[in-house]
């Protein structure tokens, strides 16, 4: 009798684990379609307060903190009035979360490269030595955990081409960044439906502006 209760009790538990997993997806995944939607910065803003309460609410998983610090992150880069210091602390608080979850992942460290690159770009020329070290150590650091990841190739690509030729930079040393970047993302596949696939039409606009 004993035995016949506890496997009871085993599968009411599985069964709500898997109704709790399964909301959660498809609640991810009806936001993350509105990525291809969004039309200006207060979009983004309400798209990453809506990310943070589903990683609130599940504690233990990593991808809505990203996707909340993500979209605080695109939003700064797509308007040119945004507190790009002010977004990039808000950003990096979650991302700090979602790294206690998931300490040794590309796409992690690629968004702690793009929330320094938003300090630097608040003065560029002033804020180099201060902050350009972790955006390049950061996607070095993607780069080895995940050689193949496009958006490796394709941030790197963004940060050589706003780079000035006398730096080291410039359109000809980005094109064959995003080049590659759109060569992987053929074959790139993610490890799950929920996982970041975020880039190839930014790296194919990317690419038209580096041959002009």
């Amino acid at each position: 009798m004993k035995k016949f209760i506890l496997s009871v009790v085993l599968l009411v538990s599985a069964h709500c684990l898997f109704a709790q997993s399964s909301r959660y997806e498809q609640t991810m995944k009806l936001n993350l379609v509105k990525f291809d939607s969004l039309k200006n910065p207060d979009d983004y803003v309400s798209l990453a307060a809506t990310f943070e309460r589903i990683a609130d609410a599940e504690k233990t998983q990593w991808l809505p903190y990203y996707y909340a610090a993500l979209s605080h992150v695109l939003r700064a880069f797509s308007d040119a009035k945004a507190n790009k210091d002010e977004v990039a602390e808000k950003a990096d608080a979650l991302i700090a979360k979602a790294e206690t979850i998931e300490p040794k992942n590309s796409e992690i460290f690629l968004l702690k490269s793009m929330s320094a690159t938003l300090k630097m770009l608040v003065d560029p020329a002033g804020r180099w030595q201060q902050y350009g070290a972790s955006v390049n150590s950061n996607r070095e650091m993607a780069k080895q955990l995940e050689p193949n990841n496009p958006r490796v190739y394709f941030l790197e690509g963004q940060n050589t081409f706003g780079t000035p030729k006398e730096f080291g930079g410039g359109k000809d040393k980005a094109k064959p960044l995003f080049e590659k970047s759109l060569e992987l993302f053929k074959t790139y596949k993610t490890p799950g439906s929920l996982y970041p696939n975020w880039g190839e039409k930014s790296a194919e606009q990317m690419l038209e502006q580096s041959k002009l």
